[in-house]
């Protein structure tokens, strides 16, 4: 046979008997010749594509402008009806030859697998190109590693991505189905939870889009974190099936698997190095998913690590005597390490659940990178390269294990010094900081850590000794108080004894400053030897005669002995970046204020962005096309500044009209939605104000919520007439999960449950407003709903959020935003125009004043505040006790309680700001005005911006494009 890449027709013979859709194939059997999907080079729609691009030829020879345009519309027409009859023949394939379902009926669910599959034929071909082209070229590439990527539904963005709508859109019709109706049986896929996962599905986007070589490593989770029902009682949770029907998206690489170790023991080994022995070995398998650019050949990879155990770890024996429960034992423990996101771990056993499942993803994917470089290199590896030709970017402190796996790897598996690899690590690897609170910094308990993972514990131990010793010589030993405090705030292991090369430092209980040699001391340091000068020599010097006492770092028996991930990221790096202007500054001043002054240069800010193919241009084409029409170009979307334009055009009456017209069009789609999944109907003509994200104490849903009741009750104080014209009309719209094990946070889904049913069913208030609980929220419920929103609200406590992306996303789909001066809306006010945003709150520089004002006794509660916990309390919304939730924000201090997040202190700033959005709603011409103005600003915020500075700055590569 041959294998030459010219157009193959073959012949099969379809048998399938539709008995729902007589459009597929009335006939009982007949021939259809189909285009072989092996042979993608010769693909109608790639030839079409190059034709729809080289079409000036038709202008070259025609003089009359009409005469193009029909002949242009034609040829268009032409090639998309012959296209979309090839793609046709290729669902028909998938349908028959790929069989997921079973044959006698084309329904939507295998309408929708058939079709993915098709897409992914063409994907595939890209995928493949793209690989090879950075295997050939050896050039350097970066690997982005997260615990989460919340993707998203991947049909319509594919073939957004591959201008292929159109045709999707015309084959399916003529095969009885409609492309949103198939698109919508799509699962999202069940890999994150929040902001930190679809900023690292933007991410994927943008490089690909923009032609970077780059791949993706993440876990492949079978249940998620959960799925979210919404009962009388609140939030429940169950597992979420995403991979039940299958996952069409996914290309199963059986040939790519590395062996993953926990427990066992260090032994010294005949010649002479460590070896790691013994203990539980697991396999990890690749699950790879190409990610399509947008208008690009790109294809990148995002690879996906399941976890299971080969036949050997079956016990045949235990199994045949009858212990059914031992003989699966070993792939149960295996399996279990990809079940469920964070899985809690309030236990001893979830802490390990969840140190395993960062430790895979590291392990597999570390292992992954250093066998595509030294395959790269041939046989000529030189390990200096491999900072040259690797960048590893960790997101957040999750993948931090990264560092002590790859100094394994180079010392225990490669034969590397420490110098040397301790070099190449740091050169390697960054870390992307996502929070503000040092409280949540990720911590592990040494003793866990010692117990799963030995060799990782002797490897961060000794760069516990390399930092110490920079520390000793940036800082000297004349003020021991102070190398004290940087020692401790620094410090990698809490609570633990010294090296012993440090603790001579302290040793002697009264030391003479003056007589202390710095330079002796640093010999005994690893080797170091250069002399140095201590820093601020003239400040911290002494009087000759002067003593100290000496200062112990005794542990703490009482206390656990902690891993201080995120300082065992700045160590182990080459830069740390924040992810919002103010976030990344409260990073250098106050998170990691001693770092930065030692390391100043490797700090940076990175502002987050979000995808605009997503987030406008395939979830709103309605808002899309009006874009389009007003800037005279379709290049914004991979050219937000082209925005800009719409700014001459913002009083424009026919642009208003048409904006207004669009979002309508979006508020009725979420309108049927609502009702579908919460049984309520509510009114496209009331404002759509929504707050959706994760739930939590600092996010204030509950600050929204008490605003809203304060709102009903002074409805139900006034006459119909008052409150007709006083308030808009309002749907007010809550979504987002709270962590299972997170008990404020249900308590405020609870609360908020109760309240929109007392409120929704007061017949007196009606259309005024509504409260709606959406449950389940996820990306393809945001991509629904945030092109509906009128207002939209990021109301953090000041300094807590250190960035957000739905804001962004909000403020590109023409939402006006209600929001503290806190993470990204910072930056989105100076963007829009303070006019065009609404602003409350207290800033984030008075935030440990206010706290310690309440500390001392001295806050003063509103009379307004006062009055909504009082008339919740009443029992209006039911005789559900909310004692808890109420105490939280009462008293001074004591934990759960004394109004940490400041909510108490906020509400009459909160509440005034909303009687200024009901006045500036009610003149539409204004609000229309301060919608396209947001949309207008959000230029900034496109992740194809954030990626480039990072390949600039951080990752150090070049886009390549394919021919």
């Amino acid at each position: 046979m041959s294998n030459s890449t010219s157009s193959v027709n073959t012949a099969f013979y379809i048998t399938t008997r539709p008995k729902s859709n007589p459009h597929f194939n009335s006939t009982s059997s007949r021939f259809i010749t189909f285009t072989s999907p092996n042979h993608h080079t010769n693909k109608p729609w790639n030839s079409w594509r190059s034709r729809r691009k080289s079409f000036s030829h038709v202008k070259n020879v025609a003089t009359d402008q009409q005469s193009v345009a029909a002949a242009e519309q034609e040829e268009q027409g032409v090639i998309l009806r012959r296209v979309s009859k090839s793609i046709a023949s290729n669902i028909k394939y998938h349908a028959e030859f790929s069989p997921s379902f079973s044959p006698e009926i084309f329904d939507l669910p295998k309408a929708y697998t058939a079709t993915a599959q098709s897409v992914r034929d063409e994907i595939i071909s890209n995928w493949n190109a793209t690989y090879d082209c950075y295997e050939k070229t050896n050039m350097k590439q970066a690997y982005y590693l997260s615990m989460e990527f919340l993707q998203g539904r991947a049909l319509l963005n594919a073939i957004g991505n591959l201008e292929l709508s159109g045709e999707y859109a015309e084959a399916l019709s003529k095969l009885g189905h409609n492309l949103e109706d198939v698109a919508r049986q799509e699962p999202d896929a069940a890999l994150g939870n929040g902001g930190l996962g679809r900023l690292a599905s933007c991410f994927l986007d943008s490089l690909a889009t923009l032609n970077y070589p780059a791949w993706g490593y993440g876990l492949r989770y079978k249940y998620g974190l959960f799925k979210q029902n919404i009962t009388t009682d609140g939030q429940e949770e169950v597992a979420e099936g995403w991979l039940e029907m299958g996952h069409p998206w996914e290309i199963v690489r059986n040939d790519v698997s590395y062996n993953v170790k926990f427990y066992g023991k260090i032994a010294m080994g005949s010649d002479g190095k460590k070896h790691w022995v013994g203990g539980e070995t697991i396999r990890a398998f690749a699950y790879d998913v190409p990610i399509p650019g947008y208008k690009t050949k790109t294809t990148i990879n995002l690879r996906l690590w399941s976890t299971r155990v080969t036949s050997e770890g079956f016990d045949l024996d235990a199994f045949n005597s009858g212990d059914h429960v031992k003989a699966f034992e070993a792939q149960a423990n295996a399996e279990k390490i990809c079940y469920v996101l964070y899985p809690g771990d309030e236990s001893m056993e979830g802490k390990t659940l969840r140190l395993k499942q960062q430790y895979t993803l590291c392990s597999a994917s570390l292992q992954d990178i250093v066998a595509r470089f030294e395959r790269r290199s041939g046989s000529s590896i030189n390990w200096e390269d491999f900072p040259e030709k690797v960048a590893v970017q960790m997101n957040d402190t999750h993948p931090t294990l990264c560092i002590p796996e790859l100094l394994r790897i180079l010392i225990d598996v490669k034969g590397l010094s420490w110098e040397k690899a301790w070099n190449i690590t740091q050169r390697t690897v960054a870390y992307t900081n996502h929070t503000v609170l040092p409280e949540l910094l990720e911590k592990w308990s040494l003793d866990l850590m010692q117990k799963l993972l030995p060799r990782h514990v002797e490897i961060i131990e000794l760069v516990e000794t390399e930092l110490l010793s920079t520390i000793v010589s940036e800082y000297g030993v004349e003020d021991l108080e102070l190398l004290e405090k940087k020692i401790q705030a620094m410090r990698i292991l809490d609570n633990v004894e010294l090296p012993a090369t440090i603790k001579e430092v302290f040793a002697k209980s009264e030391v003479s400053a003056a007589d202390t040699d710095i330079n002796e001391i640093l010999v005994k340091l690893d080797g170091i030897s250069n002399k140095v000068e201590p820093k601020d020599k003239k400040k911290n010097s002494k009087d000759k005669s002067s003593t100290k006492k000496k200062t112990f770092f005794k542990p703490d028996p009482k206390q656990p002995k902690l891993v201080r991930m995120a300082n065992l990221s700045i160590a182990g790096g080459h830069a740390v970046n924040g992810v919002a202007a103010i976030h990344s500054e409260i990073v250098k001043e106050e998170v990691f204020n001693d770092f930065y002054k030692m390391w100043p240069d490797k700090f940076q800010n990175k502002t987050n962005g979000v995808t605009p193919r997503r987030w406008i241009r395939f979830c709103n084409p309605d808002l899309s096309n009006i874009i389009t029409k007003w800037t005279g170009t379709e290049s914004w979307v991979l050219d937000t500044e082209k925005l800009a334009e719409l700014r001459k055009f913002a009083d424009n009456e026919d642009l208003q009209a048409e904006w207004r017209a669009a979002k309508r069009s979006n508020k009725i789609k979420a309108v049927s939605y609502i009702k579908e999944k919460t049984g309520y109907s509510v009114s496209p003509d009331a404002m759509f104000d929504v707050q959706v994200k994760r739930i939590h104490e600092y996010k204030r849903q509950l600050l929204n919520i008490l605003g809203i009741v304060y709102r009903y009750k002074k409805m139900k104080e006034m006459s119909a007439k008052e409150r007709k014209e006083k308030f808009a009309p309002r749907v007010c719209i809550f979504g987002g999960k709270a962590f299972a094990t997170y008990v404020q946070a249900k308590r405020i889904v609870k609360f908020i449950v109760d309240v929109g049913a007392t409120i929704n069913r007061d017949s007196e208030i009606g259309d005024l407003l509504k409260v709606i609980f959406v449950p389940d929220y996820n990306v393809s419920v945001a991509e629904m709903l945030i092109p509906a929103t009128e207002l939209s609200q990021h109301i953090s406590t000041a300094g807590m959020e250190a960035s957000g992306t739905s804001n962004m996303k909000f403020s590109m789909n023409g939402c006006v935003l209600i929001g503290t001066l806190d993470g990204a809306n910072v930056e989105i006010r100076e963007e829009v125009g303070d006019d065009n945003f609404f602003l409350f709150g207290a800033e984030a520089h008075e935030i440990t004043m206010l706290r310690k004002e309440r500390t001392d006794g001295k806050f003063v509660p509103d009379p307004r505040f006062q009055e909504v916990k009082a008339y919740i309390r009443s029992g209006v919304f039911g005789s559900n006790n909310y004692d808890e939730l109420m105490g939280s924000l009462e008293g001074n201090e004591g934990y759960g309680r004394a109004d940490y997040f400041l909510v108490g202190k906020d509400f009459p700033s909160y509440i005034e700001c909303q009687d200024k959005v009901d006045e500036a709603y009610k003149d539409q011409k204004k609000w229309t005005r301060m919608s396209i103005m947001n949309t207008v600003g959000s230029y900034k915020f496109s992740s194809d911006r954030t990626i480039r500075e990072c390949a600039k700055d951080i990752w150090n590569i070049e886009p390549i494009e394919l021919p």
